[in-house]
């Protein structure tokens, strides 16, 4: 009898232990870092929304929407329905934080992927972690060049980075010359100093100098700055026709309330994106936001000529009541992105992940951002994406650059402060 008891009772250990292990091969961990608090605390939240929409999708389904990957729900197929879940990090914007996160996630949370984390220089060292560690990182936002030219083997990046993107502001101001007669010569550098602003003036100041512009004040500026007067009054001694500017959440409403406070108008402040394209920026600014040139690498009005943008922002406003913006929907790209290759794949191993993931071929079509598609380089690079300038109007984001696709005419110059209305 007692024989019995004891069969009985390790059939049922076997049995749990079975059903616990099925159940954990039914979990994709995905690790994720990005600045849940301090400065840039709503881009995180943003961003978080963003993938918990992907992750939503790709576990749940979106129906109506059959172009989109994995809309049919269910989890990953090749992985018998796996679904995914995502662990959050905050890194607080501080790269050590963001290190120890990473290596929090990969020890002791054990996932098999890391994404992240908005911030260049935190990009930086959670994928040093991730790299040594041999885990596959896939970074949707961040732009500073270096991040693909250390030739690591587990890193990619989806979105374009500063190497076109400040490329595109020279094209556009010779564009605007040769098309519509507007000439400028002097320009200013107004950027933050961590390695994204600092790597942002270094190729604006080596660009001017190569294209025949006066590059007549660069000024960088500490990161996380509480008042920006003496460098906003350095910026205006030096009377640019046009400021290009890098700055985080913060820093790019402090800049424009300064700008406004001390009487600043340059015929135009072409952004970096990052904090310009946040939606907390226009909704704190108000109309002071207006008339200032970003460059994106997405707007709702490209929806046009792909109806796949407005399918899927109209998922994400019906869940957070705003839309998509240029950083929140290449969030939402690189987490498809990653799943994409997970399910290629066919296994959670991280070597079989960084296979796929060099392997990635996903058509323009199939994605909501404006790209040809994604396709990784030797360097992890996607080589498929590509940037456009919006114009903010009225609070809301117009594609007018390039020309070809532009929804509406740029205003130019931007109105004088006491001009506005």
């Amino acid at each position: 009898m007692l024989g019995k008891i004891v069969r009985r009772m390790a059939l049922a250990a076997i049995a749990l232990v079975f059903t616990v292990t099925a159940h954990a091969q039914q979990e994709i961990r995905i690790g994720v870092i990005y600045p849940l608090t301090g400065a840039a605390a709503s881009t995180g939240a943003e961003l978080k929304n963003a993938l918990e929409l992907a992750a939503d999708v790709i576990n749940n389904g979106a129906k109506g929407i059959p172009n989109l990957p994995f809309s049919a729900g269910g989890g990953l197929p090749n992985l018998k329905g796996a679904k995914i879940k995502l662990v959050f990090a905050d890194h607080q914007g501080n790269p050590q934080v963001g290190a120890s996160e990473a290596e929090r996630l990969i020890t002791q949370e054990k996932v098999v992927a890391l994404v992240g984390c908005y911030f260049s220089n935190v990009t930086a060292t959670a994928s040093q972690v991730a790299e040594r560690y041999k885990v596959p990182f896939l970074n949707p936002e961040s732009s500073s060049a270096a991040l693909t030219a250390r030739n690591f083997k587990y890193f990619f990046r989806t979105t374009p980075h500063d190497d076109l993107f400040v490329a595109n502001f020279f094209q556009f101001l010779k564009d605007i010359d040769a098309k519509k007669g507007i000439k400028v010569k002097t320009i200013g550098a107004f950027n933050e100093n961590t390695l994204w602003g600092n790597e942002t003036t270094k190729l604006e100041t080596k660009l001017a100098k190569e294209q025949g512009f006066d590059l007549v004040k660069s000024i960088t500026y500490p990161a996380k700055s509480t008042q920006l007067t003496s460098e906003v009054q350095s910026l205006k001694a030096g009377n640019p026709q046009v400021v290009m500017q890098s700055s985080y959440l913060g820093d790019a409403i402090l800049s424009m309330k300064t700008y406004k406070e001390l009487g600043f108008s340059p015929a135009m402040i072409l952004a970096n994106d990052a904090g310009f394209s946040d939606t907390e920026f226009t909704r704190t600014l108000g109309k002071d936001a207006d008339f200032i040139i970003s460059r994106d690498v997405w707007s709702l009005d490209l929806a046009k000529n792909n109806p796949l943008i407005k399918q899927v922002n109209d998922l994400y406003n019906s869940r957070y009541k705003a839309n998509f913006t240029g950083n929140s929907s290449r969030t939402f790209t690189g987490l498809m992105t990653l799943a994409d290759a997970i399910n290629r794949a066919g296994s959670t191993d991280a070597e079989a992940i960084r296979k796929a993931l060099t392997e990635t071929n996903i058509a323009g079509n199939k994605l909501i951002m404006p790209w040809k598609g994604v396709k990784f380089d030797e360097t992890g690079q996607n080589i498929y994406g590509s940037g456009i300038l919006v114009q903010i109007i009225g609070g809301t984001y117009h594609t007018i650059w390039p020309f070809e696709i532009a929804t509406q005419e740029m205003v130019w110059p931007m109105p004088k402060w006491d001009q506005r209305k």
